[in-house]
C-alpha cells in the first residue's frame, strides 16, 4: 500500500543523511556585480577559523564614504536592483545591529568605507556568522551608510552590487 506519509519521512530522512554526510567546507566567495546603472564590483571571501569567519573583500567603483555591507537571505541577484536577493540574513529574529554586537542578524557585517578612488577593504573577525548558514545567501553592498540601529535594515540606501556566496576554490 502506498503510504505518502512513510514516503515523505524516508525523503527526509535521505536528505539529512545525505548533508551530515556531505564535506565540510572551510572557505565561501562572493563575486560582486554592479545592479543596474552602478559600476560596483569585487570579491568577499568568508574563511573559517577557530574563533569564527574571518571577512575579507576588496572592492571597487563605491562612491567615496561608508556603505552598508550585509548578507541577504536569497542568493539571487536577478531583479536589476538587487531586491530578489531579500532582506538581511536573521534566521535568529534578532534586530538589526552592528557587527561587533552579540544579538544581531547574522547578515549584518555593518559598512565598508571606500576611498577618494572608490576603493574599499574589509577584514575583520566575524564570531556570528557560521559558514553552512550562509552558502547560496547574497552579499549585497548599499548606496549609502549603514547607520546600526534603524530597523530592519539600518537605512543604508539603495543596492548598488549583488553577488551570491558560494564554495572557494581551496586548491588554487
Amino acid at each position: 500500500m502506498h503510504d505518502p506519509q512513510t514516503e515523505t519521512q524516508n525523503m527526509e530522512e535521505e536528505v539529512h543523511k545525505t548533508m551530515d554526510s556531505a564535506p565540510q567546507f572551510s572557505k565561501m566567495v562572493a563575486v560582486v556585480h554592479p545592479t543596474e546603472g552602478n559600476q560596483v564590483s569585487g570579491t568577499v571571501t568568508f574563511t573559517k577559523t577557530a574563533d569564527g569567519v574571518q571577512v575579507q573583500g576588496t572592492i571597487s567603483g563605491l562612491a567615496e564614504g561608508k556603505h552598508g555591507f550585509h548578507i541577504h537571505q536569497y542568493g539571487d541577484c536577478t531583479a536589476s536592483d538587487g531586491t530578489s536577493a531579500g532582506g538581511h540574513y536573521n534566521p535568529a529574529g534578532s534586530e538589526h545591529a552592528a557587527p561587533s554586537d552579540s544579538a544581531r542578524h547574522m547578515g549584518d557585517m555593518g559598512n565598508i568605507e571606500a576611498d577618494a578612488e572608490g576603493n574599499a577593504t574589509v577584514d575583520y573577525l566575524d564570531p556570528v556568522i557560521e559558514l553552512d548558514k550562509i552558502r547560496g545567501r547574497a552579499v549585497i553592498l548599499h548606496g549609502g551608510e549603514d547607520d546600526l540601529s534603524s530597523q530592519p535594515s539600518g537605512a543604508a540606501g539603495p543596492r548598488k552590487a549583488c553577488g551570491v556566496i558560494g564554495i572557494a576554490n581551496t586548491g588554487n
